[in-house]
């Protein structure tokens, strides 16, 4: 096997990527025009696949380039945060808490937030994971998203929740209006990668047919599904802990005042590290917040 390629190579390309610029990703990364293009040049020489096409004053991707790119950019975030995350072990008081992306935006940054206007003496590090990730080594506090039938060892669930089915305020109040759960089958049902079970489930519960519906979008994730359904492309059904900051907006409504137990919850877990006190502390504040979340 040859060995992994340099990860200065990697850094440029991903570098001139987001660019499409030798020029600017030289500036970024602190090497000169003609040090970036012969690592991405080395690199592609490596992968023995054009990353880029070349023009006299500009890059394109090439359809290689575009799909080598996101898994890239993915591991070198990991990589980013994994190193962060090893430096604030080293300080007293930094809290590392991993926890899904959605979660994190929707409701788990209003709470750090109100930690940290308590206690301005701790230094809270959020990451935001999308799926699952191996952040058990660096991480003090573990946020996940689990089935019933798959539940975390040692994890406490945060709260019960149940499932909402939303859509923009136009579709329920303008021309063909959600009168009856049988119109929820004409619109755009937007679904989440691996949640697909959800749209089945608010199904049931409304006494339609899925299967009669074929009008679909799809996302991986939840808060994209939100941010469509938002714009007015179609219904999403998904938890009501990811979607009450949408409805309090008064962004989303609920058509019909219909809420199934959700099969999917959130829980808590510590990580492998440990700071003692101060993560007890972080870990109280968010037990205590996730107690005033109702489904």
């Amino acid at each position: 096997m040859k060995p992994p390629p340099p990860l200065n190579y990697i850094r440029s390309f991903e570098c001139s990527a987001r660019h499409l610029s030798f020029t600017e990703a030289a500036e970024e990364l602190g090497y000169t025009q003609a040090a970036i293009s012969n690592h991405v040049r080395a690199l592609e020489q490596y992968l023995g696949r054009q990353l880029f096409i070349r023009y006299p004053r500009s890059l394109k991707l090439t359809e290689m380039g575009e799909a080598f790119l996101p898994t890239l950019r993915q591991a070198l975030n990991q990589i980013d945060f994994a190193t962060e995350a090893v430096l604030a072990s080293a300080r007293n008081k930094t809290v590392v808490i991993s926890c899904p992306t959605s979660l994190a935006e929707n409701w788990l940054a209003k709470c750090v937030a109100g930690f940290s206007r308590k206690h301005p003496d701790v230094e809270i590090l959020l990451h935001g994971t999308i799926w699952e990730d191996s952040t058990e080594q660096i991480a003090d506090i573990l946020i996940s998203i689990r089935r019933f039938d798959n539940m975390p060892a040692n994890g406490m669930q945060l709260w019960n929740d149940k499932l909402v089915l939303l859509c923009a305020p136009q579709l329920v109040h303008g021309q063909n209006p959600l009168k009856t759960p049988a119109d929820v089958l004409n619109s755009n049902w937007i679904a989440v990668h691996g949640r697909q079970e959800f749209w089945q489930e608010m199904a049931d519960a409304l006494g339609i047919d899925a299967s009669a519906n074929e009008k679909r979008l799809s996302t991986n994730s939840t808060n994209i599904a939100l941010e469509m359904a938002a714009s007015g492309a179609g219904c999403v059904v998904t938890t009501h802990s990811l979607a009450r900051t949408y409805v309090d907006r008064g962004l989303l409504v609920e058509p019909f005042n219909i809420r199934p137990r959700s099969a999917w919850n959130y829980y808590l877990a510590d990580g492998q590290a440990s700071k003692g006190t101060t993560v007890s502390k972080v870990r109280d504040w968010i037990i205590a917040e996730a107690q005033k979340v109702t489904g």
